[in-house]
């Protein structure tokens, strides 16, 4: 069972204050709990340690599937394929940051992944700032959190630079690099995400600037311009698979830029490969049996309770929880119905005592380095609610 602690909710315009403006759902409900998940520091650890060791095997199973062509298996569509290699070989083409989705962990049970949320991972303002703004406003600790992505995320911006675990040289190596940042016209939830993070790296010491994707300009020959000024440094929170399906042309003159050296981009391609749902099989091949993976396959497994997921979704679309029959238990058609399939093994998730769902987030940025929760049925959608923690003695 979980255990949760009471606390009193931030008001609207607090949390309108922090730019945290999508506070209230569809429904006219709170979309942040107003109750914490109490972890124990052994809790924290172990979730700090599984994300650090699955992103270990994320790359091992990325350079597999390069190593063997593997790219149409998971579902990668063939023209980002090209950037996807240039990306991986290149060391400067950094991972800015990542969400794990995990089971397990607050309930006795072990953890296990349940994907990696590698190119363009929500949640991350609600996990920096709000879940920390709770234990501030309730006059709590505000340190008793596996809480450290705001500075994870300021450090991982000066190895863009360094190249290196030690950041301390950012600044005589840095030479005036300039930073666009990139979301989206009219979605408040994701502009403001993007401008978080610029305000990071804003503090890390970069010149930067914002702009809508449909205001920045491509060339495969000059690189990426915005109001005529050329930027080497684009961060775009549209996901790579949405480029190459739906932007094709872009997708191609994206490719010409990172190989003619124009521009680095964020999250670079290759995390197309972890984001892909496909790669869960992948790690079951070179895993089998790891204690931190469920079973995954490209075909519904021989026997079990099993969930159908698209290699690419979002927001419980599409996805299927399936008896050992292959009878729908759960889930319904979606817009990623005509995706690639991946079935995985079904772990039940951890439950309070009204049987509401809780599926941990844990954020890697360099290393793992927070961790948030969301609430809500047996598979979580669009109006599943976050949920902050506190880790007590």
């Amino acid at each position: 069972m979980v255990k949760l602690l009471q606390t009193k909710p931030l008001s609207t315009e607090y949390l309108e204050s922090l730019g945290f403006v999508w506070h209230t759902d569809r429904d006219d409900t709170p979309y942040v709990s107003d109750r914490l998940v109490v972890l124990s520091e052994a809790e924290a650890e172990a979730y700090y340690e599984a994300g650090n060791t699955l992103y270990d095997m994320f790359v091992e199973a990325a350079q597999f599937v390069i190593d063997n062509d593997l790219f149409h298996e998971i579902g990668i569509p063939f023209n980002l394929v090209e950037l996807i290699k240039e990306s991986w070989e290149n060391d400067i083409h950094w991972h800015l940051y990542g969400r794990f989705d995990l089971a397990g962990g607050i309930d006795g049970k072990p953890i296990k992944l349940l994907e990696f949320n590698a190119d363009t991972p929500t949640a991350l303002f609600e996990t920096a700032i709000v879940q920390w703004a709770i234990l501030k406003q309730n006059d709590m600790e505000e340190t008793a959190q596996f809480n450290g992505l705001y500075e994870a995320l300021l450090d991982n911006f000066k190895r863009l630079v360094t190249l290196e675990e030690d950041v301390s040289t950012f600044e005589e190596r840095y030479e005036g690099w300039k930073f666009l940042f990139t979301s989206i016209r009219g979605n408040s939830e994701e502009e403001n995400t993007v401008r978080l993070l610029q305000h990071i790296a804003t503090e890390a010491g970069y010149h930067t600037e914002f702009a809508y994707i449909d205001e920045v300009a491509f060339s495969g020959e000059e690189g990426i311009f915005y109001n005529d000024e050329q930027y080497e440094l684009w961060f775009k929170l549209i996901p790579w698979e949405d480029i190459a399906l739906e932007e094709s042309d872009l997708a191609m003159l994206l490719t010409q830029i990172v190989k003619n050296q124009k521009a680095i981009i964020f999250n670079p391609a290759y995390t197309l490969l972890f984001q892909s749902k496909g790669l869960l099989a992948i790690l079951w091949q070179l895993y089998p049996d790891h204690p931190l993976l469920l079973e995954a396959a490209f075909e519904p497994l021989a026997s079990g309770k099993q969930v159908q997921k698209p290699v690419f979704g979002r927001e419980g679309e599409s996805v299927r929880i399936l008896d050992e029959n292959g009878t729908l238990l759960e889930g319904d058609s979606g817009e990623y119905d005509n995706h690639k399939m991946v079935y995985q093994e079904y772990v039940q998730l951890p439950e309070d005592n009204e049987g509401n769902s809780y599926q941990a987030g844990v954020f890697y940025a360099y290393e793992a380095c927070a961790v948030g929760f969301r609430k809500g049925g047996k598979i979580l959608d669009n109006m599943s609610k976050f949920v902050g923690h506190v880790v007590e003695d």
